[in-house]
C-alpha cells in the first residue's frame, strides 16, 4: 500500500524477454484483431481506462467541456495499417483515501479508484537491470510492441504503480464509474415516453370512455324501444365472451409464470433503484433475481390457480406441475445448451457444474412446493365472478376483416410499449454485449411503469376492436397481441447485432442469439400478463355496467 513503483519486470528470470511461440503469438494477434478486453480487479474495484472526450471545440472552452469517462478494463492490444500491438506495460493509478483519525491511531487507507494506462513498448526500447527493474524510454521515441503471428515474438512485460491521494470517500467509490454522460438522453426519452403515454392516454381514455357511454346508454335503453332495432356491436357476444378458450391450462399457467416474473422484475428494479444492490458485491442482481423468482412462486400458481378454476379446468395438480415447470424449464433447457458451447471453449464464463445443481435443487426444492401450494389456494378460492352468463350454443363468427388478422394485431399493438421503451433498450444491451457500466435503476424503473401503463391501455383497445367485431375468442388473442413489443425486441436485438456488434464466429453468435430468445421469450410473457389481465379487468367492467335480459 502507497508504495511507488517506477517500472518492474513480470514474467521473465535475469532480465531474459518472455518468448511467445508461433501458436502464442498468433493467438494473441486472434485475440486483438477481435477487441478483447483485460479486467483486473484491485480491492474489490474494476480497473479502468480513462477516456477523455472533447464535446466541444471552441477555442477556451476545450479545457472546460473536457468530459472524462470510464471504460470497462483496457484492450488487450491495438492494429494499426495491419499491423498487430500489444500492450505490455500497464502503468496503474491507484487513488487512495486516508481517513480522519485521532492523534494517536494510525491512518487507515482505502482505495477508491483503480485505473490503468496501457502502453506497448518494444523490447529494444526497454532497459532492464538484474533486480527485475526498468527504464521506460522518454518521450515518444519509443516504437510499440509489434506481435507477428507467423513466428515467435520476444518481450517484456512490465508495470508500474503510481498513488495519489484523493478526496472521494470509501461510500462514493463506484460513483466515478457508474457516472454516465447520457443522464440528458435518459431524461429526454423518458419525458419522450411520458408525454406519449399521456397524450395516448388522453386520446384512449376519451375514445373508449365516450363511446362506451354511448353503447351502454343505447344497449340500455333499448328496452324502450321496440326490439325490432338489430343489435350490434359488443353487446352481441355477452352469452360467449367469457367461454372458456382452448387448452386452458397452458394459457393459465404461461399467465401464472407471468405474474412470477412481473412480481419479481418489479421488487429487483425497486430494490437496484434504493441501492441496495451494490455493485460491489459483483453478481448480486442475478443472485437475488434467482432467489426472488423462485419464492415468487407462490403469486405465480395461486393467480394461475385461480384463473384455471375460473376456465372451468379440474385438473389441478397436472395444472401446478405445468405452471412450476413450462417456463423454468424452457430456460433453464437453452441455458444448459449454451452453457455446453462455453464449457466446450474452455470458458471462464460458463456456469460451474456444481451451480447448475443447486439452481436445479432450488427449482425442485423451493419453487415447486412454493406453486403448488400457490395454485392449491388460489384453486379452492372463489372463481373470478364473471357478470354475465354463457350460452350452451356458441355463436357463429362473421367474417372479419384484414386488420383483425392476429398477426396485424400484433404489429398494431407492439409499436408503443416498445417506442415508449427503445432508448434504454439501448443502453441495456450496450451494458451487456459492449462491455459499458449499467446502473441507473431510476430511469429503469420509471421506463418499467410506462411500459405497464402502456401495455395495458394498447390490450383495452385491441380487445375492444376485436369485441365490436363480434369474434368472441379473445383469451389467447389478447396474450398473444399484448406480447406485440416482444416482437419489435427481436427485430431489434437482429438489428443491434448487424450494425454495433462484429461478431463473426460462430459459438458468440448463438449465445447472442440464445439469450436474446431468453430476453424476448420473457418479456413476452411479462408484456402478454400485464395486457391480459387489464384486458380482463376492463371486460369484466364493460358487461357488468349493460342490462343482459
Amino acid at each position: 500500500m502507497n508504495s511507488e513503483k517506477k517500472c518492474e519486470v513480470l514474467c521473465s528470470q535475469s532480465n531474459k524477454p518472455v518468448t511467445l511461440t508461433v501458436e502464442q503469438s498468433r493467438l494473441v494477434a486472434e485475440r486483438i484483431s477481435e477487441d478483447y478486453y483485460v479486467h483486473l480487479i484491485a480491492d474489490n474495484l474494476p480497473v479502468a481506462t480513462r477516456l477523455e472526450l472533447y464535446p466541444s471545440r471552441d477555442g477556451d472552452d476545450k479545457k472546460k467541456e473536457k468530459d472524462v469517462q470510464f471504460e470497462h478494463g483496457y484492450r488487450l492490444g491495438f492494429t494499426d495499417a495491419s499491423k498487430i500491438y500489444l500492450h505490455n506495460h500497464l502503468s496503474f493509478i491507484l487513488y487512495y483515501h486516508r481517513e480522519d483519525l485521532e492523534e494517536d491511531q494510525e491512518h487507515t487507507y482505502r482505495v477508491v479508484r483503480f485505473e490503468v494506462i496501457p502502453q506497448s513498448i518494444r523490447l529494444e526500447d526497454l532497459k532492464t537491470d538484474e533486480k527485475s527493474s526498468c527504464t521506460l524510454p522518454e518521450g515518444t521515441n519509443s516504437s510499440p510492441q509489434e506481435i507477428d503471428p507467423t513466428k515467435e515474438n520476444q518481450l517484456h512485460f512490465t508495470y508500474s504503480v503510481h498513488w495519489e491521494e484523493s478526496d472521494i470517500k470509501w461510500a462514493s467509490r463506484w460513483d466515478t464509474y457508474l457516472t454516465m454522460s447520457d443522464v440528458q438522453i435518459h431524461w429526454f426519452s423518458i419525458i419522450n415516453s411520458v408525454v406519449v403515454v399521456f397524450f395516448l392516454s388522453g386520446i384512449l381514455s376519451m375514445i373508449i370512455i365516450r363511446t362506451l357511454r354511448k353503447d351502454i346508454a343505447n344497449y340500455n335503453k333499448e328496452d324502450d324501444i321496440e326490439d325490432t332495432m338489430e343489435e350490434s356491436g359488443w353487446k352481441l357476444v355477452h352469452g360467449d365472451v367469457f367461454r372458456p378458450p382452448q387448452y386452458p391450462m397452458i394459457l393459465s399457467s404461461l399467465l401464472g409464470s407471468g405474474i412470477q416474473l412481473f412480481c419479481m422484475i418489479l421488487i429487483v428494479i425497486f430494490v437496484a433503484m434504493l441501492g441496495m444492490l451494490s455493485p460491489s458485491s459483483r453478481g448480486a442482481l442475478m443472485t437475488t433475481a434467482c432467489f426472488l423468482f423462485m419464492f415468487m412462486g407462490v403469486f405465480g400458481g395461486f393467480s394461475a390457480g385461480r384463473l384455471y378454476r375460473t376456465l372451468k379446468g379440474h385438473r389441478w395438480k397436472k395444472g401446478a406441475f405445468c405452471t412450476a415447470t413450462l417456463y423454468p424449464g424452457v430456460v433453464f433447457g437453452i441455458c444448459f445448451v449454451l452453457n455446453c458451447f462455453i464449457w466446450g471453449k474452455h470458458s471462464s464464463g460458463a456456469v460451474p457444474f456444481p451451480t447448475m445443481a443447486a439452481l436445479l435443487c432450488m427449482w425442485f426444492g423451493i419453487s415447486l412446493p412454493l406453486v403448488y401450494l400457490g395454485y392449491y389456494f388460489g384453486f379452492r378460492k372463489q372463481p373470478y365472478d364473471n357478470p354475465v352468463r354463457t350460452n350452451q350454443i356458441p355463436r357463429q363468427i362473421p367474417e372479419q376483416r384484414w386488420y383483425m388478422n392476429r398477426f396485424v394485431g400484433i404489429l398494431m399493438a407492439g409499436i408503443l410499449p416498445f417506442g415508449a421503451m427503445f432508448i434504454e433498450l439501448f443502453f441495456i444491451f450496450s451494458a451487456i454485449w459492449e462491455n459499458q457500466f449499467y446502473y441507473l435503476f431510476g430511469f429503469l424503473f420509471l421506463v418499467f411503469i410506462i411500459l405497464v401503463v402502456s401495455c395495458s391501455q394498447i390490450s383495452i383497445v385491441m380487445v375492444y376492436f376485436q369485441l365490436c367485431a363480434e369474434d368472441y375468442r379473445w383469451w389467447w388473442r389478447n396474450f398473444l397481441v399484448s406480447g406485440g413489443s416482444a416482437f419489435y425486441v427481436l427485430v431489434y436485438a437482429i438489428f443491434y447485432f448487424v450494425n454495433k456488434l462484429d461478431i463473426v464466429e460462430f459459438i458468440p453468435s448463438l449465445l447472442y442469439f440464445g439469450y436474446t430468445a431468453l430476453m424476448v421469450l420473457s418479456f413476452w410473457l411479462l408484456t402478454g400478463t400485464i395486457g391480459f389481465y387489464a384486458a380482463y379487468m376492463f371486460v369484466r367492467k364493460i358487461y357488468a355496467a349493460v342490462k343482459i335480459d
